[in-house]
């Protein structure tokens, strides 16, 4: 399993090594919170030990170590058939994505071990505890687990290591030179020293005769990258750092490298990830970014220092000063903790606008995936709302491929318009073969269309752009035309009207348990019949969330628009004008003229068997 995720062997060092790194950044936050825990924090670090006669290879750390149960749970878990069928799909699926998000999501990194090492040993002692665990496994599916006395606080993981094979890319991983390559290439930012026992040879006279010494070396830099200046930070580096954060094995889209001076000083190294993460909606999912102080480690996924709408951001904010409730873990809501926020979130949304601007390519990945989460910002950031809108990209009806900004929209307007023009809906075809796009399409008006569920709630909310006002063309009356038209057109109307007068009323009375309201339509062209919301009504869409999240909302009724062009409607008319206003035919093709409307735009029947009975019943007259 192992052999088909990763192509690259060396990976198995930097998996142990980051595992060692974090488990020395939870002791050193459990000694600041646990004033009791007795615990040397003093010499913290990494230890990597060889053994090249018995060929095998020790990573060890005097971290926070792992309890029985902890081993079983965090060690054990892999080997257990669910986790291990889900691995085998994700080997197995085309989707590369999805198999390095399930990779990340169910610690496959330790078992990259089982690519160099026939056998694997763990030796840990929780900080605190007086016995420690031994586990050991042949990467066959099961594993030997004991209590041992005398292990020392910390874990040290233990391969027997395969034979050299040059052609499996299977390499010496006792020789010191490797060791050397591998740190320094997805190690060498690690914060905590990375030390290795080395050898040297004295060639310094001719008494020595050439002896080796030994010496004990720091392999890595500890030089946090966003410290650095960014001239002196290669890609490479940055993209590494963010798979060590985002347990993401593909390159972020974006970095953001920024520095906060005066009075609060503080580095930030964000990071825009290329694609969604697997729990991009999951209520649990990941988020926020890390927290440093003074670099020393004090939380992971801090959301207290990014919004939720920004939960894909990846990245570290590194305080050189900062209030912390340290007991609770959790940060005080004090001014210095939202200055920072406000200054990344401005930050992130100005990256994404000049991506928006300078890299159409980039800009249209990022919108692909997080352009869903980043417009709930719109419902709960009013600093930020005209911000967001500017980056806002939307499918329109005037390309079916290429989505519009809401600038480019008001640039395209006709010459008197003043609204922009939206509907929302479940699809794209679904909203473009509405009844209510007829009049708009004929006449070259272009729409909105926004099939996100959260875009039936931000609409709402946001009233206008550039002092544009946004208008469903669902809701309300609809006149597109001109002065000129208006009053030429208008004798026709009032006689419309009066034509008309009668069976809307008796449609009103007939379907007042549907509909609050039967009217002539100025919106359809080749549909009989459209529903219509007011203004302030709740969309059909929005309802039906609402419910489906346990909310009991009401139900409003909704006007039926009728065309009175059309053959059905006339026809109706008619058939009213000559026979009894309450006979059981007219009433049913009432029935059914709701009913089409109805479905038309993608509702749901209240009964579809009558409407299916009556609409046979009718089919089967006409033959």
């Amino acid at each position: 399993m192992v052999h088909s995720i990763y192509s690259d062997k060396d990976i198995f060092l930097r998996e142990l090594i980051s595992n060692a790194s974090d488990a020395l950044d939870k002791l050193r936050l459990a000694s600041l919170v646990d004033k009791d825990l007795q615990v040397d924090t003093s010499d913290l670090h990494i230890a990597i030990e060889v053994d090249r006669e018995k060929r095998t290879l020790t990573v060890r750390d005097n971290g926070i170590g792992m309890s029985r149960d902890e081993v079983v749970q965090l060690i054990g878990t892999i080997a257990k058939s669910g986790t291990a069928e889900v691995l085998r799909k994700a080997k197995e699926s085309a989707d590369a994505a999805a198999s390095r998000e399930l990779i990340g999501q169910f610690g496959v990194g330790f078992y990259s071990t089982f690519m160099v090492a026939d056998t694997v040993t763990l030796l840990t002692r929780r900080a605190g505890a007086s016995g420690g665990t031994r586990w050991e496994s042949s990467g066959e599916g099961t594993y030997v687990i004991e209590d041992v006395d005398d292990a020392p606080q910390g874990t040290a993981v233990t391969l027997q290591l395969k034979p050299e094979d040059a052609e499996d890319h299977l390499f010496d991983y006792t020789a010191e030179r490797k060791i050397r390559e591998i740190v320094k290439k997805y190690s060498d930012f690690i914060a905590w020293p990375i030390r290795m026992a080395t050898e040297s040879t004295d060639t310094g006279g001719a008494d020595t005769g050439g002896e080796a010494t030994t010496q004990i070396e720091t392999l890595n830099s500890m030089k946090a990258l966003w410290a650095r200046p960014r001239d002196e930070v290669d890609q490479a580096e940055y993209h590494e750092l963010y798979r060590h954060l985002s347990h993401d094995w593909t390159d972020p889209l974006e970095v953001v490298h920024m520095k906060g001076e005066g009075l609060f000083e503080y580095e930030a190294l964000l990071f825009i990830p290329a694609h969604a993460p697997l729990d991009l909606f999951a209520q649990d999912g990941r988020r926020g970014v890390q927290l440093y102080v003074k670099r020393v480690f004090i939380m992971d996924d801090c959301q207290a220092l990014m919004p939720n709408y920004l939960r894909f951001v990846k990245g570290v904010v590194d305080a050189h000063d900062l209030s912390l409730n340290i007991s609770r873990e959790i940060l005080q809501q004090d001014r210095q903790i939202q200055l920072v926020r406000r200054r990344l979130v401005k930050k992130v949304l100005s990256t994404v606008r000049s991506l928006q601007t300078d890299d159409a390519e980039r800009y249209r990945t990022f919108w692909k995936e997080f352009g869903p989460v980043v417009k709930e910002g719109l419902l709960d950031d009013g600093d930020n709302q005209e911000a967001i809108l500017e980056v806002v990209s939307v499918a329109s009806t005037r390309d079916p491929e290429q989505t519009t900004t809401l600038r480019e929209y008001v640039e395209r307007m006709k010459d008197g318009q003043d609204d922009i023009y939206y509907m929302t809906g479940e699809s794209r075809l679904m909203v473009e073969k509405s009844p209510h796009m007829e009049a708009f399409q004929a006449r070259g008006y272009e729409v909105l269309i926004l099939t996100d569920p959260v875009d039936e709630v931000w609409v709402e909310r946001v009233a206008q752009f550039d002092g544009k006002p946004l208008r469903s063309i669902a809701k309300g009356q609809v006149d597109l035309d001109t002065a000129d038209e208006k009053e030429s057109a208008e004798p026709e109307r009032e006689q419309q009207k009066k034509d008309y007068a009668e069976l809307l009323s008796w449609l009103a009375r007939t379907l007042q348990d549907q509909v609050k309201e039967v009217r002539l339509s100025s919106r359809l062209t080749t549909s009989p019949a459209c529903l219509v919301g007011d203004t302030f009504d709740i969309t059909p869409t929005l309802e039906k969330m609402y419910r489906a999240m346990g909310q009991n909302v009401p139900h409003p009724k909704r006007i039926l628009e009728l065309n009175p062009t059309h053959p059905l409607v006339s026809g109706l008319r008619k058939a009213h004008e000559q026979q009894d206003a309450d006979a059981d035919v007219l009433g049913e093709t009432a029935e059914l003229l709701y009913g089409m409307a109805l479905l038309a735009e993608g509702g749901e029947l209240p009964d579809p068997s009558r409407f299916t009975r009556i609409l046979a019943d009718r089919l089967a007259n006409t033959l």
